[in-house]
């Protein structure tokens, strides 16, 4: 499945002890040359507890007073004066303290001390285990869809319209929809009366086509990878969008750690003020993965609070930025309206901002979260989908009528509530795990 994020040019590879505490502190050294914002801040980005970040913007001589960007973390008492021991003895109790994550990607970017076969072969390993743990979260589907086409082929001989009738009825059953399904349907009816299908085993291969067929197509719309953005463009914004209750601020956390675990700056924008547990439920996120959270109190403009966030993230060099947005039921104008205001203050301040609109959907509620996808895809001008709770439901083709149907690219998929549990979709590995 590769690193999870590519933007960055150069061989990344992942391997043991990322973000140590003396890694952060490195890299906020190489970053005291770059002119615009000092980060008051001594954090463990292993450990679950993470002091507060501050981004002052500095005060110059006559000016106006400097906007204070915070998180809503409490801050500490007070700020000792930097010196080496102190500094030493901070890291060393943030040491002490850490607790291992357990997340395979929580290593080291370098890895210095291994040589390129032992960062190959870790690499390796590490797709192997996110592979399998894909395969495991399509599992219900699978045994939901495969058991179907062995009981409809169950003591027959050859393939006729009952069995294609009952191959329809267990493709809608999976969620793949009517309208996809009619599709596969139509090509298993040629390659029938070609005589290029007459067993179970041909058949299903033939359906494997066809599935990936559709997925691959679908990356031809919308943003399929993040590499499609120039390096040279910083930050790149991400603006997650769907209503309340699919998953959105879980999403936003693991994106916000799964980036940062290689080798990136990231930064949360707090812009859904409509509802006041949004923030918290974003602070929370921010405190586990040590990602710094820019909000405002509750009513605030959320285009304001992405201008803000827009300005902090330029003078830090972060290099993404993860935009939350309100829920509300897809079909209030005024939420769409917002969006809209947002998307032009995110395009005056950075190139081609926001770079992706991904809409988070999720996957138990099957043909209802397609029809949010359309309402959507209407205004806010979704660019891809993050598929939540694939390992909760026995509907998982409703991965496949979504690119059949919105032509957008499945981005990434929840497959479980731990941190790490949030892979890059990738459609060939999908389509395999659902007939094997």
């Amino acid at each position: 499945m590769g690193l999870f994020w590519k933007r960055k040019s150069g061989d990344q590879f992942v391997s043991l002890r990322l973000n140590e505490p003396a890694a952060a502190e490195t890299k906020r050294e190489a970053r005291k040359d770059g002119p615009q914002t000092s980060i008051r801040a001594e954090r463990a980005v292993d450990s679950p507890v993470t002091p507060v970040a501050v981004l002052e913007p500095p005060a110059s001589a006559g000016g106006p007073t400097p906007i204070l960007y915070e998180s809503s973390i409490e801050k500490p008492a007070a700020t000792a004066p930097s010196s080496a021991p102190v500094t030493n003895a901070r890291n060393a109790e943030f040491s002490q303290k850490a607790v291992p994550s357990g997340s395979p990607f929580a290593t080291s970017v370098l890895g210095l001390n291994l040589s390129i076969e032992e960062l190959q072969a870790q690499e390796a390993a590490l797709e192997q285990e996110f592979s399998a743990r894909f395969r495991r979260a399509v599992s219900a589907t699978r045994e939901s869809l495969s058991d179907r086409l062995d009981t409809v082929f169950q003591g027959l001989k050859q393939i006729d319209e009952n069995l294609l009738d009952e191959l329809e009825e267990a493709l809608i059953a999976a969620d793949i929809g009517v309208s996809t399904t009619q599709h596969i349907l139509e090509t298993v009816r040629r390659g029938v009366a070609r005589k290029q299908i007459n067993d179970l085993e041909t058949l299903k291969r033939a359906i494997k086509d066809e599935l990936l067929k559709i997925l691959r197509q679908s990356e031809q719309r919308g943003v399929a990878s993040e590499t499609s953005v120039p390096e040279g463009v910083a930050p790149y914004v991400m603006m997650i969008v769907g209503v309340n209750g699919v998953g959105k601020t879980t999403t936003i956390g693991k994106l916000a750690q799964r980036i940062k675990a290689e080798g990136n700056d990231v930064l949360i924008c707090a812009a859904d003020t409509f509802r006041a547990a949004a923030s918290d439920q974003l602070a929370i996120w921010a405190e586990r993965t040590g990602v710094p959270l820019i909000q405002q109190k509750q009513g605030t403009d959320p285009a304001a609070v992405l201008f803000d966030s827009l300005k902090a993230s330029k003078a830090r060099g972060s290099d993404v930025l993860i935009v939350d947005t309100a829920g509300r039921l897809h079909n209030k104008s005024n939420l769409m309206a917002e969006l809209e205001k947002m998307k032009r203050v995110a395009a005056r301040e950075v190139e081609g901002a926001p770079h992706e609109t991904l809409l988070v959907v999720d996957a138990v509620t099957g043909q209802n979260g397609l029809e949010q996808a359309r309402q959507f895809l209407k205004v806010a001008g979704v660019t891809g989908i993050v598929l939540t709770k694939l390992d909760g439901t026995a509907k998982g083709g409703i991965a496949v009528a979504i690119a059949n149907e919105l032509g957008l690219p499945i981005r990434y998929a929840g497959i479980g509530e731990k941190v790490d549990d949030l892979v890059v979709f990738d459609p060939e590995l999908y389509v395999n795990g659902l007939f094997e």
